[in-house]
């Protein structure tokens, strides 16, 4: 509803509706005091005034990450990962926190006190997350956050540069590890990891249905970066995968991520083996690709990697091979 009145010299009219700001302007003309008044009644009848900014008051921030937890995070292909991750955040004080008082210092506070655990990209992975969580309060929730405050913080790292390969005997005694597990298909999903430079979310979403073995290929319906892929499979793939049981339609791999991820865990711990990852075996694959002999092109089809430029990282072990040319060359 529109009220009108009249102070001094000038017609002031204020609009309120209930959810909404309070919308005014002053006039020195009635009628057009009026006519701004029919105006901003058609848009407040359509929903269109600004939001109220005091909503924020009773919305505390733990609020907005369950919301996103429960309603954003389940469509994304890490969402048991990144479920993780905000239940996390409910534990910290600052998910107590009115988004009316939430500002860029405290997500500082957070970074400097989590810096003291983790490692920087790991934290910049993380408040990627709550970024995108207040993209969407603004943009699809309506609420009336003036701008993300994750947009000036200051996050910088150094990108680690991780070379790590597979030494002397260590896939020997992994492999003998992990056929100490009652779960039979861990040492399988290790041996396939080394043969195909395969991610463990991709080797772990194989269906039947995906395998090729007349061609010697298996397609990968979504991967990572959201793109499709068909790699070929070598002889020693094709092994692993007609050495398990299956049926048609069902996975290959018929394992949850967390049981892997902790049958990983054990399975290094017997094997004495500290600082390895599962994704170093991918990157022992595709250095052995390169000392395979293949090119370029030709691993970027297998590992999937749209820049070819990310490849460069693994070509290190053909120094010595170049170093051998150069010799026959002189």
């Amino acid at each position: 509803m529109a009220t009108i009145r009249k102070r001094g010299d000038r017609w002031q009219v204020q609009v309120r509706r209930k959810g909404f700001g309070a919308a005014s302007k002053s006039f020195r003309v009635l009628k057009d005091a009026e006519a701004w008044a029919r105006h901003m009644e058609v848009q407040a009848d359509r929903c269109d005034l600004p939001p109220d900014p005091k909503t924020l008051d009773s919305i505390r921030f733990a609020d907005l990450v369950r919301r996103y937890r429960d309603s954003v995070s389940p469509r994304k292909r890490g969402h048991e990962s990144e479920r993780y991750i905000l239940t996390a955040f409910l534990a910290h004080p600052i998910s107590c926190k009115p988004l009316s008082q939430l500002r860029t210092e405290d997500f500082a506070l957070y970074r400097d006190q989590r810096l003291r655990t983790i490692k920087a990209v790991s934290l910049k992975r993380q408040l990627a997350i709550i970024h995108d969580l207040f993209e969407i309060a603004r943009y699809e929730w309506g609420l009336p956050i003036r701008e993300n405050p994750l947009d000036k913080l200051n996050l910088e790292f150094r990108p680690e540069r991780r070379e790590r390969r597979l030494r002397l005997g260590e896939l020997e005694k992994l492999i003998a590890a992990a056929r100490c597990r009652r779960n039979p298909l861990i040492a399988p999903i290790i041996l396939f990891a080394v043969a195909t430079g395969m991610r463990w979310g991709e080797i772990l979403a194989i269906e039947w249905e995906h395998i090729d073995f007349k061609d010697r290929i298996l397609l990968i319906p979504r991967t990572k970066n959201g793109h499709s892929r068909t790699i070929p499979l070598t002889r020693t793939a094709i092994q692993i995968l007609q050495s398990l049981p299956g049926t048609e339609g069902d996975h290959v791999f018929p394992i949850t991520a967390n049981a892997f991820r902790l049958a990983w865990e054990r399975v290094k711990r017997q094997a004495g083996i500290e600082d390895l990852r599962f994704h170093d075996l991918r990157h022992e694959a595709i250095s052995r690709f390169f000392e395979a002999g293949l090119n370029v092109p030709e691993v970027a089809l297998i590992s999937g990697h749209r820049d070819p430029r990310m490849l460069f990282r693994y070509t290190h072990p053909l120094q010595k091979q170049i170093a051998v040319k150069l010799e026959a060359f002189a």
